[in-house]
């Protein structure tokens, strides 16, 4: 029994991403006769981005490997990075809604574009630290699951974090004030918004792109985590990093309504805690890599095996913390509910306000 996709090379038609749409029979698969009620149930995945550690050594590990430990067998499963899919990350929910994708990974600051109120759990300068992130979660997570479950009938089975997301430039600068007048690369529009009230012009660039963009001078700077950041190559054309997390990088995994309930209620359960501790591993290797990746980009003995970068790393000083809390009063938090609509400041209010100090008014 196969609960997934078929093909992985573009085929035209109406899906047009590269994969075959199953029909609802295939998705929730057929039992034909004893030897097929035998058979392992067959996953296939579509995961978080290629080529960095999380998906190396977590996600595609627990598919290929651990899943099927847990189940005794009865669960097998492929999976394949969304950015090598042909599949594009806007998509994602919408795809997972119409079971093209029965399980996978979307990014909050890419779908965000098209449901601002899920970007509100990793807004820019929000989260200075990893335990900010860890309480915003918690208390977002509710609303995560209604929104997916509501509105594109996807069951959220887990929530990962990329380590922090802060400013690399190929030339010197001194904090956030320094942002001022530079092109910037940005994966998000609320990571856009930021940059522009620094006074930076924001660039929007694929992160498969980012270092093509920085060595060609497209952009002077580049947002992206401080580990993903060294494994692509970014020490190699900037100089400066400056040690403030704008934004961590936050991804929901979770399966199509259709798929997730054709799986025996037992195999469910398997599926649901071994994600749960999937993610508890990611979070504990992104909290890690935070400081490890600014290890590696100067160089320093921290990073351990493997190249290390001579970079220099912008401290965060009194006036940055200072400046991170304005901009999210008077610029990222704005900029949010008019995405996001009148009803989302009584969102942030119920769920978020507390923590963060800052309640908003309706419009």
């Amino acid at each position: 029994m196969a609960f997934g996709l078929v093909g992985s090379e573009c085929r035209g038609g109406a899906a047009g991403f590269g994969w075959i749409a199953l029909t609802g029979a295939l998705l929730v698969g057929l039992v034909a006769g004893p030897a097929a009620a035998a058979e392992a149930t067959k996953l296939k995945i579509v995961g978080g981005l290629a080529g960095i550690a999380q998906y190396r050594q977590f996600e595609e590990p627990f598919w290929t490997s651990r899943i099927e430990q847990l189940s005794g067998g009865r669960l097998t499963a492929t999976i394949q990075p969304f950015d090598r899919s042909g599949l594009r990350g806007q998509d994602m929910l919408r795809l997972m809604r119409l079971g093209v994708v029965p399980f996978g990974t979307a990014l909050v600051s890419i779908v965000s574009g098209d449901e601002p109120e899920l970007n509100a759990v990793d807004l820019p300068a929000l989260n200075p630290t990893m335990e900010d992130l860890r309480k915003t979660v918690a208390d977002y997570r509710p609303h995560l699951r209604h929104v997916l479950d509501e509105r594109y009938d996807v069951e959220l089975l887990g929530v990962y974090a990329y380590p922090a997301q802060v400013i690399y430039c190929a030339k010197p600068f001194s904090g956030l004030a320094g942002i001022a007048g530079r092109r910037v690369r940005t994966s998000s529009v609320s990571q856009s918004e930021l940059v522009a009230a620094l006074g930076g012009v924001p660039v929007q660039i694929a992160f498969a792109e980012v270092v093509t963009a920085v060595a060609n001078g497209v952009v002077d700077c580049a947002i992206t985590g401080t580990m993903s950041g060294h494994e692509i190559g970014l020490s190699e054309v900037t100089s400066h990093v400056h040690g403030m997390a704008l934004s961590w990088g936050i991804s929901m995994f979770g399966a199509n309504r259709t798929a997730w309930e054709a799986l025996a209620p037992d195999l469910r359960e398997i599926v649901r805690t071994g994600v749960a501790e999937l993610e508890r591993e990611i979070w504990a290797a992104a909290e890690a890599e935070t400081s490890r990746g600014l290890a590696c980009n100067t160089g320093a003995a921290d990073c351990g095996s493997g190249r290390r970068g001579k970079m220099v790393v912008v401290p965060t000083t009194p006036e940055d913390e200072a400046r991170r809390r304005q901009l999210l009063v008077e610029a990222v938090l704005p900029a949010w509910v008019e995405r996001c609509g009148p009803e989302c400041p009584a969102i942030w209010n119920d769920l978020l306000a507390t923590r963060a100090g800052i309640r908003l008014g309706a419009n």
